[in-house]
């Protein structure tokens, strides 16, 4: 595999990293978006998360208020599946629907995202986007369901019934979106090299784990 030269210099020494791509699916409320930041932010690698929505609806002239109802709800079709897709722009799928128009522009971004190297990329189905490419680390976060609900809690300002509904409401259309483009389960740890429960690991170690990772 083809190793990646950091650009920071550490104790007078520079460091040899064997990923410069590292893709994130995690479960709501897990930390995984909270992991994803801090890794990026300790690798000095750009962050892609929600900038890529919003990206890809500003270059598709989406209103803002409409992304909400668009992100993640992919339809399943079968020009939207990753199997039958080919890479690229929008220059073939003019007649799609709204939402597909706007993952294939995701898809685009995550593609130039990944050509530039040095970023960490949360969501969106990057993982399986990126699957063939050696550089790319993939990496799947979860917690157990009363940490999960906890975490929600202490960080949305929600009772107990609304952080239940929200786990439901966001982990159902992560699954759904990721499994209708890539006829593959969101959750099955055969598609992600690491595989992390962050309730029980903690947020720290998870991104010192990630780090060493990365390293190779």
């Amino acid at each position: 595999m083809e190793e990646f030269v950091y650009n920071e210099e550490r104790d007078g020494k520079w460091g040899v990293f064997m990923y410069n791509i590292i893709t994130i699916e995690r479960k709501y409320a897990s930390g995984g978006n909270e992991i994803g930041k801090r890794l990026a932010e300790a690798l000095g690698y750009k962050l892609y998360d929600r900038n890529i929505i919003m990206e890809a609806a500003q270059k598709l002239d989406i209103p803002f208020f409409q992304i909400e109802g668009l992100e993640e709800s992919g339809s399943g079709g079968m020009f939207l599946n990753l199997y039958r897709t080919p890479l690229g722009g929008l220059s073939d799928h003019k007649d799609l629907p709204l939402a597909d128009k706007l993952f294939l522009e995701e898809k685009r971004i995550i593609e130039e995202a990944a050509k530039e190297g040095n970023c960490v990329i949360v969501g969106r189905a990057s993982g399986y986007i990126l699957k063939e490419w050696e550089n790319n680390l993939r990496v799947f976060i979860y917690a157990e369901h009363d940490k999960r609900i906890q975490r929600a809690i202490e960080r949305e300002g929600i009772q107990r019934s609304e952080a239940e509904a929200a786990l439901k409401t966001n982990d159902k259309r992560r699954s759904s979106f990721y499994n209708s483009v890539t006829n593959q389960e969101w959750s099955d740890p055969k598609c992600y090299e690491l595989y992390m429960n962050a309730g029980k690991l903690g947020i720290d170690l998870c991104v010192r784990m990630l780090m060493e990772a990365v390293k190779g």
